[in-house]
């Protein structure tokens, strides 16, 4: 039995990597009739460090992109849900529920410290809580598509937000 310690610097990126590490334990090189030479796979640590680059990537591709309410692609524009859906698509492959509120539930509330960049940022722009949502890069800074006659942006946080980080994963 393999035993292993697992150190999570993405909460978002949990179980999509883990399902990664598992699918790789079960096609070892064994069964192939041949001896193959199989590359040392890539530890956890930097798959979900790629992961973390992959969403961080994918937010800057969209920014300058319009604001339109619904909307979810790039061609049509996007919503601060819409937006965020495409990234997390284009980086991981997950889906993600269509609005900031559900999208919410799949996470747990989390310190201001301790978020990482790929983790979801959630506000109360509505009067209601999760009415918003964008995507940490670090440094205290994060990308969303703001509201209407606007565009995907990077905004630093501010004190008044709600922070929960996203176990998309755990859907």
């Amino acid at each position: 039995m393999l035993k292993m310690t697992i150190v999570w610097t993405s909460r978002l990126l949990q179980k999509s990597v883990a399902a990664c590490l598992l699918a790789g334990l079960l096609a070892p090189a064994a069964w192939a009739e041949e001896p193959v030479d199989v590359p040392a796979p890539q530890s956890l640590i930097e798959r979900v460090s790629s992961g973390a680059h992959e969403m961080a990537m994918n937010a800057l591709s969209v920014i300058g992109i319009n604001y339109r309410y619904g909307g979810n692609t790039p061609e049509s524009g996007f919503d601060c849900s819409g937006m965020v859906r495409h990234v997390v698509r284009n980086a991981l492959g997950l889906d993600l529920p269509r609005t900031a509120r559900d999208m919410a539930q799949l996470g747990k509330r989390i310190p201001l410290d301790d978020l990482k960049p790929g983790d979801l940022v959630f506000f109360n722009t509505m009067r209601r809580a999760f009415s918003h949502v964008g995507i940490y890069l670090g440094d205290n800074r994060f990308v969303h598509a703001p509201s209407t006659g606007g565009q995907v942006r990077i905004d630093d946080l501010n004190n008044r937000c709600l922070l929960y980080t996203s176990d998309a994963a755990d859907e």
